[in-house]
């Protein structure tokens, strides 16, 4: 059987593609690197959007590259559902997007934040989190200076009663959040942003304390080979 092929995007900045494409071959997934001024989607089955500080977080974290030419092949593929799945930076891309609603704004201590991080899984049901069961807490690297979910109290509500609040921080809350929100996923659950970083947290060597990430990768390519 052919492996499931999982496009890593870099922009000028990123900081994790490589780490995120490790995770992806680690779970048995083939990861085919996608540049930012490409055109070609390259008939990948999901897409990764990784950390780091794309064209230096100018502007706005992520604003820049929402315009990168590869976005608009990514954007209507997204819209039409093809996973996605955007960490730290690529949360903020995501958002800036307008594939999930709200933003990232700067931490509310307005410190930059490095720690592992326990959270709390809400829904098992998006493209990204089905070999988690909700209530499960796992322990999940976070690194960011602007990483505060803000929304209006309307959208937060929506995100509440549709399911889409898909981890929430537990433990203390690392940026001041709102409703401790960690991760969201759009309505259709094939698009899912968050601010910890899956992708460290997936080999026993150096994802300690926990090796929580490689549910990220494992449950995509089993929903990808079971589709």
């Amino acid at each position: 059987m052919t492996a499931a092929r999982v496009g890593v995007v870099t922009f000028p900045g990123t900081l994790d593609d490589q780490d995120a494409a490790r995770a992806v071959r680690l779970a048995g997934g083939e990861a085919v690197p996608l540049w930012h001024a490409d055109h070609d989607l390259k008939g990948v089955d999901a897409v990764f959007l990784p950390g780091g500080f794309s064209y230096g977080d100018y502007l706005r974290c992520g604003a820049i590259s929402r315009f990168a030419p590869l976005m608009d092949e990514l954007i209507p593929a997204a819209r039409a559902g093809l996973p996605v799945l955007g960490t730290c930076n690529g949360f903020q891309i995501l958002c800036e997007a307008h594939l999930l609603p709200g933003a990232l704004t700067r931490n509310a201590s307005l410190h930059y934040v490095c720690r592992d991080q326990r959270v709390a899984v809400e829904s098992a049901s998006t493209a990204w989190t089905g070999d988690f069961t909700v209530g499960q807490e796992i322990v999940l690297p976070v690194k960011h200076g602007e990483g505060r979910y803000v929304a209006s109290e309307e959208t937060l509500d929506a995100l509440e009663a549709n399911g889409q609040i898909v981890f929430r921080y537990a433990g203390g809350n690392p940026n001041g959040a709102m409703r401790d929100i960690a991760g969201i996923s759009n309505e259709a659950g094939n698009v899912v942003g968050l601010m910890p970083h899956p992708e460290h947290a997936v080999e026993d060597l150096v994802g300690a304390p926990s090796t929580d990430g490689r549910g990220f990768f494992t449950s995509i390519l089993s929903k990808l080979v079971n589709a």
